[in-house]
């Protein structure tokens, strides 16, 4: 929603300006220009971009016209279902975490926790570093590297979008001057035309460059930040399993391993440690 609330703020402020100075929106509609900048934009992205980056850039648009889903609700359930695996680890082993990961989906642990079951990254990171841990064949120090590595690789994959979108958004403006040199030379070919008549195709040839810049300042490199940030955001809450996990190999109690991955989550979404404690004993009532 914030994100529709800031493109109308843009649009507004460069407009509804230009409208307050007595100019004329109708002189700004140039269907040309914007098929010049947008067509010369996606071709160029095209070129500069292979399948994957192509298929990670589509598929990740989605995400910055949703609002965030690492909500503070979401690290609280997080947290409890952290807390009621460790708890089961610590009362019966390892091994009884066997028959939790294999079917998650029908879980009577995970099934309490439907908003961890949607989301795919956190769950497979969970039953991925939980199998290997039953597997009893690696120490602390070997996962904490294999997680380290997996984060990484996540963060390299997420960047590829993030770079294809912003190199888009840098491509515009360089569009934009394109297609006011295309209108430049055009109105240069009419040179014998009326003055009023040429004094049009200046100012059509002046909104390409116009257009260029507002398109990539003001709509598609925001995008791309946002999408970083959204990124960013999956990457804190593996970070959350990732310490809290390490925590429990350590031998530190359930209640402590869960404080170590609290303490991880941003402060805007972190909950305070009595309002953590009271979440899951309300759990354990029910």
């Amino acid at each position: 929603m914030l994100i529709v609330v800031g493109f109308v703020i843009v649009l507004l402020a460069v407009f509804g300006g230009f409208v307050l100075q007595d100019g004329h929106l109708a002189a700004l509609f140039q269907p040309y220009e914007l098929l010049m900048i947008f067509g010369g934009a996606l071709g160029a992205f095209v070129i500069a971009n292979d399948r994957k980056a192509i298929g990670l850039t589509w598929r990740s648009l989605p995400m910055v016209f949703h609002g965030s889903r690492y909500t503070r609700e979401l690290y609280m359930a997080l947290m409890a279902l952290m807390f009621d695996l460790l708890t089961k680890v610590r009362r019966e082993g390892l091994m009884a975490l066997e028959n939790e990961i294999d079917a998650p989906y029908e879980s009577p642990i995970f099934t309490k926790y439907r908003i961890i079951l949607l989301d795919d990254h956190l769950m497979d990171f969970i039953t991925d570093y939980l199998r290997l841990m039953v597997s009893g064949t690696m120490n602390s120090y070997q996962l904490e590297n294999l997680m380290d590595n997996e984060i990484a690789t996540y963060q390299e994959d997420a960047d590829i979008p993030v770079q294809a979108i912003h190199k888009l958004a840098d491509g515009m403006p360089a569009f934009g001057i394109v297609a006011a040199v295309m209108g430049v030379v055009h109105t240069m070919g009419s040179i014998g035309r009326p003055p009023a008549e040429l004094g049009g195709l200046i100012a059509a040839a002046l909104v390409g460059t116009f257009l260029g810049i507002l398109l990539s300042y003001g709509l598609v490199a925001p995008l791309g930040s946002l999408l970083h940030r959204r990124h960013q955001e999956v990457v804190k809450a593996l970070q959350c399993v990732k310490v809290t996990l390490l925590a429990s190999m350590n031998s530190y109690a359930p209640t402590i391993a869960v404080e170590f991955g609290r303490k991880v989550i941003s402060a805007t979404e972190r909950p305070t440690f009595a309002e953590l404690e009271g979440h899951v004993r309300q759990l354990k009532s029910r």
